[in-house]
């Protein structure tokens, strides 16, 4: 038309319409802002290598993002946080011994492959953070897997600082007497894992960091409890049924697991705040989610106890995006007013 008004865009959407003065910038920002806690306490405990790491994986995610949006005529909006907490993500997850490439790389696997090829923000069908670092622990399997021993004080790590096993390897592959005694007790065992202290990857130094920024998601309710509750308990009741092992035979016994140790260690408590209540690869009804935390639960604790593989939470998250579709179309709401058809007799 050329009568030189501005002509307004009708956009029509699926009720109930709830305004909000929260956008996907705010959101996404704010959680990478209850991540910081995290960040700081693997800083404090892994030095200077775990701040290069995690700087590596943020601003190649973000130039990935841009490149990706130019090779494609498309206005890069890192504004929106999405690349910077992508990034901040994928840091969480490598362990700070991490050479160079394997950031860079993961952070090419996540923006480039599983976000923007599948169309960008909002359609991505698994968690980019996760497939990121699933490509560099099948392509690196031994960088991902050298672990230093957590000091304190941010003392800067060097090419001969001593490495260990993370808790969750131990227990893998040498089992609970030997675990014990590489902590001294059960009590010291609990404290190091709450409170930080163990070898892992940055989402895995302290619980206490990581529920403190949950904390802050919860109460502005950017998340529901439905995913990592039941997630969680799922875990734990799993772990005490079905995670003892006869100190002889290496069998699995029945009731005889340790669901505290399992909870506290791992990736766990990251995954289960922070990846697995993606709003765009979970489902959106509550039940479908309450559904999506038993299934990251169960695959969970399979992989744990009879897997190849220590931890289990980045595949089980993984695993049950693939389903989050179908859940969704089985769990979805009726829609009001609408009846039932009666066949005609």
């Amino acid at each position: 038309m050329a009568s030189g008004k501005k002509e307004h865009e009708l956009i029509v959407s699926v009720s109930p319409h709830i305004k909000s003065g929260e956008t996907v910038s705010r959101i996404m920002w704010t959680v990478s802002a209850a991540l910081l806690p995290a960040l700081a306490g693997g800083v404090y405990f892994f030095g200077l290598g775990a701040l290069y790491v995690t700087a590596l994986c943020i601003v190649s995610c973000m130039a990935f993002e841009v490149i990706v949006k130019k090779m494609m005529d498309k206005e890069a909006t890192l504004s929106d946080g999405s690349a910077f907490l992508t990034g901040l993500l994928l840091g969480m997850n490598l362990p700070p011994s991490a050479p160079w490439y394997v950031p860079v790389i993961g952070s090419m696997v996540a923006v480039a492959i599983t976000k923007q090829l599948f169309g960008g923000l909002g359609f991505n069908v698994f968690n980019p953070a996760l497939v990121g670092r699933a490509f560099v622990l099948i392509t690196w399997p031994r960088a991902m897997t050298t672990w230093w021993v957590p000091q304190t004080g941010g003392k800067s790590f060097t090419a001969d600082a001593v490495t260990t096993a993370t808790p969750l390897g131990i227990m893998k592959e040498e089992g609970a007497a030997k675990l014990l005694a590489h902590f001294g007790d059960s009590a010291t065992m609990y404290k190091s894992l709450f409170l930080g202290h163990v070898a892992g990857s940055l989402g895995e130094t302290s619980v206490l960091l990581l529920l403190i920024g949950a904390a802050v998601l919860l109460i502005k309710r950017y998340i529901t409890w439905h995913i990592p509750v039941t997630y969680i308990v799922t875990v734990a009741i799993v772990a005490w049924i079905f995670g003892g092992k006869d100190p002889e035979t290496h069998k699995l016994i029945f009731f005889a697991g340790d669901p505290l140790f399992h909870v506290l260690s791992g990736g766990l408590i990251l995954g289960a705040f922070f990846m697995a209540t993606d709003y765009v690869t979970v489902p959106s009804v509550r039940s479908g989610q309450i559904i999506f935390g038993i299934g990251c639960g169960v695959i969970t604790m399979l992989i744990r106890l009879k897997g190849g593989f220590p931890e289990g939470v980045m595949f089980a998250i993984l695993l049950m995006n693939c389903f989050t579709p179908l859940i969704d179309r089985k769990m979805r709401s009726k829609t009001f007013g609408l009846r039932k058809a009666v066949p005609a007799k």
